[in-house]
């Protein structure tokens, strides 16, 4: 029933053959162990090895002197992400943990790390958010003090997906205060064999993740293994964000529309009165608002790739609202699709209930809801 690939001018005949490869790949690959929600660690891992081994880890982690695909991204975002979010999450996260790398580390530590990420040898993550600085990222405490050829780590890392399992963290810290007294951010990447570098938490979700809470103490860091110079990590983390954020849409778009196929399944074979639970009216409203929403979602999502795929350079405002529009239709398609399902929908391990718990992080992570909102505002008001 979903046309909108063929039916939109987003997309080239190489993006349409990809989208139908990396569909079966999910049906073959990645639907058989999406309900499997007990060895999340070595699962993340399987995934990350799995898509390697099938040539998709590449479509996230960017190559030196080639503009990424952000419609191919997208793409695959949404088509593993219709099965299982740690999937998704496993792919994705090659990406955000590289893409810094790619544009602004020395050619040895870049050819490094970007070969084995490709190659699912080696699990990345991106040591952004603090127990203080989330949406704020000059609030960031971590310190990098430099020490001779090297500089001198301390501080925590919250929320940090991948930690525990991942073999090397893109890390900002303070180097230095702006005029302004603001943090001066530098980005470090942080092998986790590094002494002075430990995970202090594993933190429990309601959708099982590998996620947790990482710890510097002393860890010394070769001068080298610095991305860009000294004060380049605002802009390195703006960048890495305006890629892949309306990825985050499209995340959100694979599950609304794995809800909405569900939910349509439903409706077609469960009788209430008599009659099927589609020939209701009221139910038949939902999935028409359901439909129109993911509809709506998609076409911003895309709209915001296709311009970062044309060279467009500021789609900070494109990108924002395709990841505000695409993560809050989500939410309320896979609440309707509950709804339709009734008592069934509320099963622990059933489809609905399982992207009724996936669903909720996209709306906070990279930016909330309201952070976008505020990004769109004041894009409108400084024009």
């Amino acid at each position: 029933m979903d046309r909108f690939i063929e039916q939109t001018p987003f997309f080239t005949p190489e993006h349409r053959n990809l989208a139908a490869s990396i569909a079966g790949f999910v049906r073959q690959e990645v639907e058989p162990r999406a309900a499997d929600e007990r060895e999340v660690d070595a699962l993340t891992i399987e995934y990350v090895q799995l898509l390697a081994a099938a040539g998709v880890v590449g479509y996230a982690v960017a190559t030196p002197g080639t503009p990424l695909d952000v419609r191919a991204l997208c793409l695959i975002r949404e088509a593993l992400s219709y099965s299982s979010a740690l999937a998704d999450s496993a792919f994705v996260m090659q990406g955000l943990g590289t893409y810094a790398i790619c544009q602004a580390a020395p050619e040895h530590l870049r050819d490094f790390w970007l070969n084995r990420a490709r190659d699912g040898k080696a699990i990345a993550a991106f040591a952004l958010t603090e127990p203080e600085a989330g949406s704020d990222v000059s609030a960031i405490q971590t310190t990098a003090q430099r020490h001779g050829d090297a500089y001198i780590i301390n501080g925590n890392k919250r929320f940090i997906s991948n930690a525990g399992i991942a073999d090397f963290y893109t890390v900002f810290a303070r180097t230095n205060k702006r005029e302004d007294g603001r943090a001066e951010l530098s980005t470090f990447v942080v092998s986790s064999k590094m002494p002075g570098f430990s995970v202090v938490e594993r933190t429990a979700m309601i959708a099982p993740h590998p996620i947790g809470e990482i710890e510097f103490k002393d860890c010394r860091v070769h001068a080298d293994d610095m991305i860009g110079g000294e004060g380049d990590g605002f802009r390195l983390a703006m960048e890495t964000l305006d890629v892949f954020r309306s990825s985050v849409g499209a995340a959100a778009c694979g599950m609304a529309r794995r809800a909405l196929d569900e939910a349509v399944r439903y409706a077609g074979t469960r009788r209430q009165f008599g009659r099927l639970l589609g020939e209701h009216q009221l139910v038949q409203e939902k999935l028409a608002d359901m439909v129109t929403d993911l509809d709506a979602a998609r076409l911003l999502v895309y709209r915001a790739a296709y311009l970062k795929d044309s060279g467009t350079t500021r789609i900070t405002l494109a990108a924002s609202q395709a990841k505000l529009f695409a993560t809050e239709a989500a939410g309320r398609i896979v609440d309707q699709a509950v709804q339709i399902h009734g008592g069934a929908g509320l099963v622990r391990g059933s489809v609905v209930e399982r992207l009724y718990r996936d669903v909720r992080a996209l709306r906070i992570y990279e930016g909330t809801s309201e952070i976008q909102k505020l990004v769109i505002a004041s894009h409108l008001l400084n024009e």
